[in-house]
């Protein structure tokens, strides 16, 4: 019998609230998970409301396929697929960042270095590279850059060697237990309570899903999908996520102006910066992978200009 993967959705009702729903409206979950947040968005909808769903997971769109809600509909695809909405067609957008814990908890995703797995770490197995398979042929310098620019890993240099020297010797490991083992006996040092192997695991599933590249995309498209009073909810797990959210509020929440033509108009402001919320200790308590999590909350001022 197949393992149920159970997953507790994080910041749930602020997430839902910032959302500000409007029942007959045209919502986005960007990235639908276990569904949590879409199934809080459709109780709030009426029979008009409409929400669409993207996922790259096969699995979580499966779990999306089996609800019984035809206001809902789900995407096989990656949000950057936002941009093939049409204009000015939503009233919020949804992005919960990350991975799931159905993801990290089953070794056959090859997400978690606590569990014997195959080398993977695909939000979408049925497309492109594994990580094993990129490590056969990416050199030391390349390694090093996606460990160092994904992660901030201080030893990505060392790590990388170690991996084409391994490569080398007998192979690129084929499993992430390897993978952790080898990175454990290179990082000689770590912060306290973490596993060396952390920073690895997470820059190679950041680079092999292009996460940060899609959620750049994801934002631009945004712009054009939401109306005017639109919301955009962005919750975020690092610091490279989050960097990439809190700056793209802020340059479009500025109004800039041409010091080369001092007469004309500045650029108008498209966002207005609302609101920044960390969980609740109460709910880290209950759940502790929520406890890097960063909710940031904008709205679309004016959908002409974005259009």
């Amino acid at each position: 019998m197949e393992q149920a993967w159970t997953h507790t959705t994080v910041m749930l009702s602020e997430a839902v609230q910032a959302l500000a729903i409007q029942p007959d409206a045209t919502y986005v979950d960007a990235t639908f998970g276990r569904g949590g947040h879409s199934k809080r968005i459709l109780e709030q909808l009426s029979p008009n409301g409409k929400l669409i769903a993207f996922d790259k997971d096969p699995e979580a769109v499966a779990v999306a396929q089996a609800i019984n809600d035809a206001r809902l509909s789900i995407r096989h695809e990656g949000f950057a697929h936002l941009s093939h909405l049409p204009a000015q067609s939503v009233a919020g957008v949804l992005m919960d960042l990350g991975i799931s814990s159905p993801q990290i908890d089953n070794p056959a995703r090859g997400f978690s270095f606590r569990f014997e797995g195959p080398l993977d770490m695909r939000m979408d197995p049925t497309r492109g590279l594994s990580v094993r398979d990129w490590l056969q042929d990416a050199e030391v310098s390349q390694i090093a850059e996606v460990i160092r620019d994904y992660s901030e890993e201080r030893f990505a240099v060392s790590i990388a060697k170690a991996i084409v020297a391994r490569r080398q010797e007998r192979g690129v490991p084929a499993t992430t237990l390897e993978l952790a083992q080898l990175v454990a006996d290179t990082v000689k040092t770590r912060e306290s309570g973490q596993d060396p192997a952390t920073r690895t695991f997470q820059a190679f599933r950041i680079f092999i899903n292009a996460e940060l590249e899609e959620l750049q995309q994801a934002l631009e498209a945004s712009l054009q999908v939401l109306q005017q009073g639109g919301r955009l909810v962005v919750i975020s797990f690092h610091s490279l996520e989050d960097r990439i959210v809190k700056q793209f509020i802020a340059k479009h929440a500025k109004q800039v102006f041409d010091r080369r033509a001092p007469f004309a108009l500045p650029t108008p402001l498209l966002l207005g910066a609302i609101s920044r919320t960390k969980p609740s200790d109460e709910e880290v308590k209950k759940n502790p992978r929520s406890r890097s999590a960063i909710m940031r909350v904008a709205e679309l001022l004016d959908a002409g200009v974005s259009a």
